[in-house]
């Protein structure tokens, strides 16, 4: 993807960036994604909006223990939203017994919200069974976690508009990341506010990509090993100086998609 700054261009789209930034909410938030309490006290000192608690985050992120989701709770006053994500449930049984038990176990641990996502045999939103994943927690908010993964995004994003309890959907615009979806993503937005209010940009943010994001009216963000010493899962723990640059980086973003003067 080609990248140059947002100020540079100029043309009709002006206008149309700041209608949509006067339609939706004037502030950003950017979500980091947490492996253990250390990770909640960085990203919470760098100014983090929210956690989203998982392990394995290399093979695709899975739930964490229980024991886990208490210790990082405790450690932090930011909102902790837990993955929900098994090895052993069959798509075909989603959601299972074991997912449920283990939501309704987090939320009384004080998870504010969840994170999980069902797709059918077909590579559709599996509707119904979101729904149903969203009644048995008692309606805790939720964010679609693995949609990317969905055949055909017109008809996902079709479909999961209007989900009961979603906050929020993460997406990257492909399968393959941000690399190669924020045009798509980008796109997207801009012709949908739906899509640019609903959407959490996340799966390989880079810098240059915020601004683009911003102005196509998307106010949620979420970073994993870019918020890590050495930007690694395994080697270093989130780093409060890289979460706050972060916070820095969609801030300054967000002032400048509204015309409010930035220092430089």
């Amino acid at each position: 993807m080609t990248i140059v700054t947002p100020d540079q261009v100029d043309g009709p789209d002006d206008g149309a960036a700041e209608d949509r930034a006067a339609r939706l909410d004037v502030s950003a938030e950017l979500d980091v994604v947490v492996l253990h309490p250390r990770d909640a006290e960085a990203a919470a000192t760098g100014g983090a909006d929210r956690l989203v608690l998982s392990t394995e985050p290399e093979e695709g992120q899975y739930s964490p223990e229980p024991s886990l989701v208490s210790a990082v709770v405790k450690e932090t006053d930011l909102p902790v939203w837990v993955v929900l994500r098994s090895r052993t449930d069959s798509p075909a049984d989603l959601p299972g017994a074991r997912l449920v038990t283990l939501g309704e176990t987090v939320i009384e641990l004080g998870a504010r919200g969840v994170a999980y996502g069902f797709l059918d045999r077909d590579l559709e939103i599996d509707r119904e069974s979101c729904a149903e994943m969203c009644a048995e927690l008692g309606g805790v908010p939720w964010l679609f976690h693995g949609f990317d993964a969905a055949l055909d995004a017109d008809r996902a994003w079709r479909d999961v508009i209007g989900l009961p309890g979603l906050a929020s959907v993460i997406s990257a615009g492909s399968t393959r990341g941000l690399s190669h979806g924020a045009d798509e993503l980008i796109a997207r937005a801009r012709r949908d506010p739906r899509v640019a209010e609903l959407v959490t940009a996340g799966g390989g943010l880079t810098p240059d990509q915020v601004p683009w994001l911003v102005r196509a009216g998307v106010r949620r963000f979420a970073i994993g090993s870019s918020a890590r010493a050495g930007s690694s899962w395994t080697r270093g723990s989130v780093d409060a100086d890289h979460v706050r640059s972060w916070r820095m980086l969609v801030d300054d973003a967000l002032s400048r998609a509204l015309g409010v003067p930035v220092d430089d």
